[in-house]
């Protein structure tokens, strides 16, 4: 029938998602098994349908344009992280390829990528995009298999054929599909002969029957039925239509539902980082306890993804600042809020993660404070009760007065002790990062950036540069030792397979947070934001410049100023104090072409230290100066 036949999303006058979308209903009539996967993603298409009503704007969520070309494009470039049921690798590998135009592609695609399906959707996309000619087992089939371009995909086409090919009743054809599933030889044994009688009175062969039989046979192992696919890809289509026109909000709800799953909190976070969207981090005065757009490339933190940070605590800190304004102190935050719920680990936690910085002092201050704030807090909380009962004022004023402690003066945390710290408590780097001191080796030596754009190809040879992470090592079928990690990059993180040979010679060097460089290459061709790389060789970030540094590039082409020959001999008398055994590249003007002449120096070999690098740099600017 009509897509919306398919998905009866019911209106309601509450916000609660349970009662907007009718679960029984939706049970009762077989259209939609929900799962928790669908109960979150139904909770992220509410959540941002009142992020977006703060802006002053009111969508209807339940009334999409089902071809709007933006939200296929999303799809068609691979760019589904936080997309229900279509965020996986392997997912978003065949979405490009596949380039969906139509809610159809959507829905097929949900139900091929399923084990079994899963191997016919190579042939689907090339049917589907013309390269392969589109054939179907018998003409009689033509139109239960048209959209699907000849490809069995769901279990009520299967019904279809019983019921068009050998005149069985929907309900025997119901029948028959749940006995192809559940592999009831007795009574399959019984339909075959039922099936291959049926069809002969449509004038169909005896061998053309059974091949019809045995095909759907195979398939109905496996099928998945077109209902549940089509309100499963209608949700997505709805996630994918937020994130192309409200990416702000749509990440914003999206990290609020995976607050308490840190793993998935990072993968969110460094989503937001391809999109443009900066998350910036917690902070006691403005954040929240969920994560909310400042702005359309802006997101305050949201605090209760801080661990040991409860909802208890944090509902207590919200309402007295809502009530009396911001935090000045540690001391003047202590005072202000129940200490049953704001206790001393949850204080700990608030410091780490940054959330005081807004505060006076600095992180090693507060964190050293935070038993005297407590006493200070329960002092004042007292006297607060001491004053309501006394009624007649008993108290004199220096009785009644409790002094407000002061900072001790210690130096804060170093920037390594800070951000581990930091990563203790929210799972990742937010105001810094370990990889910027390298910052200049992994410009210089990384062979591709993360732009989603960047296509690699499995023939390409990669560098890259990061911090091993989430290490896993393994034996292979021969019982050799093998490792899988995480290289967590400036700009990204890819995943990296070290099989045996390279982890022979380099498994020294694969453990956590050691910050290395990797050669290799991807293991298909794909994007860059979407890479997994065969590594080859391991080397330490502190022997890259000696291990891989060949040809110094100083690029005098279409230079502003002349060359004058005493600028050259200064040159020369500064590459010789960073003698090393790296060629040096001259790039000259050449009146004759549009290209530049290339000479190299013979009489003298560099290194490419940062020091010299940085110089060369300010002499003649950065664009002009790299190292293959």
């Amino acid at each position: 029938g009509d897509l919306t036949d398919y998905v009866p999303l019911y209106k309601s006058s509450t916000n609660d998602v349970t009662s907007q979308y009718d679960m029984k209903g939706l049970e009762e009539l077989g259209l939609l098994k929900m799962d928790f996967l669908g109960l979150r993603n139904l909770t992220v298409i509410d959540k941002t349908v009142k992020l977006i009503k703060l802006l002053g704007q009111d969508i209807n969520i339940e009334n999409l344009n089902l071809s709007d070309s933006k939200v296929y494009k999303l799809f068609s470039k691979g760019l589904t992280t936080g997309i229900f049921q279509f965020e996986s690798s392997g997912m978003r590998e065949f979405l490009k390829k596949l380039k969906p135009t139509a809610i159809e592609d959507l829905v097929a695609m949900n139900a091929l990528y399923r084990p079994g399906p899963m191997s016919n959707i190579d042939d689907f996309i090339a049917r589907k995009n013309g390269k392969k000619e589109i054939v179907y087992p018998h003409p009689l089939m033509k139109s239960i298999l048209k959209e699907t371009y000849g490809i069995i995909v769901y279990q009520e086409q299967v019904m279809q054929i019983a019921n068009e090919i050998a005149g069985f009743s929907l309900s025997e054809a119901d029948i028959m599909r749940r006995a192809m599933g559940k592999k009831k030889k007795s009574l399959m044994d019984e339909l075959s002969v039922k099936f291959i009688e049926g069809a002969k009175s449509k004038g169909i062969n005896y061998k053309k029957a059974k091949e019809i039989f045995n095909l759907i046979e195979k398939f109905a192992k496996y099928g998945f039925n077109k209902s549940h696919s089509v309100a499963y890809a209608y949700i997505a289509f709805q996630t994918a239509w937020l994130k192309t026109y409200y990416p702000a909000e749509f990440m914003s709800a999206n990290l609020t539902s995976e607050m308490t799953n840190i793993d998935r909190v990072v993968i969110l976070i460094n989503e937001c980082k391809k999109m443009k969207i900066k998350v910036l981090p917690p902070d006691i005065n403005i954040s929240h306890y969920d994560f909310r757009p400042v702005d359309s490339k802006t997101i305050s933190y949201g605090m209760n993804a801080i661990k040991n940070v409860g909802s208890k605590a944090l509902e207590t800190i919200i309402d007295e600042r809502n009530k009396n304004g911001t935090y000045k102190t540690i001391f003047d935050l202590c005072s202000r809020i129940d200490q049953q719920k704001v206790n001393k680990r949850v204080l700990e936690s608030l410091v780490m993660s940054g959330t005081l910085d807004v505060l006076e002092g600095n992180r090693s201050q507060k964190y050293a404070s935070i038993d005297e704030a407590i006493q200070y807090g329960h002092q004042m909380q007292v006297e607060k009760n001491v004053n309501q009962v006394d009624m007649f004022g008993n108290l004199s004023e220096e009785e009644n007065l409790v002094k407000v402690p002061s900072l001790m003066g210690l130096e804060d945390w170093n920037e390594k002790e800070s951000l581990e710290k930091e990563k203790e408590v929210l799972g990742f780097y937010i105001s810094g990062h370990p990889l910027l001191k390298y910052s200049e080796e992994l410009e210089e030596f990384s062979s591709f950036s993360f732009d989603e754009k960047n296509e690699i190809s499995k023939k390409d040879l990669i560098i890259v540069g990061g911090m091993i992470t989430r290490v896993v090592k393994r034996f292979d079928r021969r019982n050799r030792e093998m490792g899988f990690f995480d290289l967590e990059c400036l700009g990204g993180t890819v995943e990296v397979i070290a099989f045996s040979d390279c982890f022979n010679s380099f498994g020294n060097l694969i453990e956590n947070e050691n910050v290395v460089f990797i050669r290799g290459r991807a293991t298909e061709s794909t994007y860059a934001s979407d890479i997994k790389i065969i590594c080859d060789e391991i080397i330490p970030v502190k022997d890259i410049r000696k291990r891989l540094s060949q040809r110094l590039n100083i690029n005098f082409f279409n230079f502003n100023e002349s060359i004058k020959t005493n600028e050259l001999e200064k040159l020369m008398d500064l590459a010789k104090n960073y003698s090393g055994d790296c060629k040096m590249i001259f790039h000259l003007p050449n009146d004759n072409s549009n290209r530049p002449i290339k000479v190299m120096a013979h009489n003298i070999r560099v290194s490419t230290d940062k020091n010299f690098i940085r110089k060369l740099r300010e002499l003649y600017g950065k664009e002009r100066i790299w190292v293959d």
